[in-house]
């Protein structure tokens, strides 16, 4: 069982979205890497989570071939792969169709920095990729929903490291993180930021983006040098 503990890890990390009320029927899906062996574990396409196994985990690598496992896996799992193949220093991803988080990408709006909350993880309004182009809808489209993510983080000159969250224009959110768990958390922040911003332009449509010097305040004291800040 080479790869117990990485299913395992996957497992849960399913299970936790579910849990966070992040998805609902088969929405969804959790994948963590295993760098030295060029695979990732990822939730088998179309398995309820109450019904779900660690022994259903599906092992790929980075060219989408299937290492172990008797179930098909995600059909995002290509959009995995070439997000692992591109960015080394991610260890998971998620993938939810969470509904604050969908509702702005189906707007086609990144998501504004309004509060202290958004700045405690990132400095930068949550940015929505374009939808995709015509030709590449055509093409090979999960393949590519990776290269619209990694497309976005290029042409804004974005880091990964620092914006672990995008979304698609009238798709929905992918985040990421050191770990498959890591991943999860991040979806989680992203859900609730995005309910914050869509009712505080709810109640007041003309509210503005946090000032620089709180972004930078709240970020640095979380994930700086001198960081001291915990809940």
């Amino acid at each position: 069982m080479a790869y117990k503990e990485l299913k395992r890890a996957c497992y849960e990390a399913n299970l936790e979205l579910n849990t966070l009320g992040l998805v609902i029927y088969t929405f969804g899906n959790v994948s963590a890497v295993d760098r030295d062996r060029g695979t990732f574990a990822i939730k088998p396409s179309g398995v309820a989570y109450d019904a779900l196994r660690p022994e259903d985990i599906v092992i790929v690598d980075f060219d989408n071939q299937v290492v172990e496992g008797k179930l098909r896996p995600s059909s995002d799992t290509k959009t995995h792969a070439w997000l692992y193949r591109s960015w080394e220093g991610i260890g998971g991803i998620a993938h939810t169709h969470a509904t604050y988080s969908v509702s702005w990408a189906q707007a086609q709006m990144d998501i504004p920095i309004l509060g202290t909350t958004h700045a405690d993880h990132l400095t930068e309004d949550v940015p929505c990729a374009p939808p995709m182009s015509d030709e590449l809808i055509s093409g090979n489209y999960e393949h590519n929903t990776g290269r619209q993510i990694t497309d976005c983080f290029r042409e804004r000159g974005l880091d990964y490291g620092e914006v672990p969250m995008v979304l698609l224009g009238n798709h929905g959110p992918f985040t990421w993180g050191d770990s498959a768990a890591k991943a999860v958390y991040h979806s989680k922040v992203l859900e609730e930021v995005a309910r914050m911003a869509f009712l505080t332009r709810q109640i007041n449509p003309g509210a503005p983006r946090l000032k620089e010097a709180l972004i930078r305040k709240h970020y640095e004291r979380k994930h700086g040098k001198s960081a001291y800040y915990g809940q």
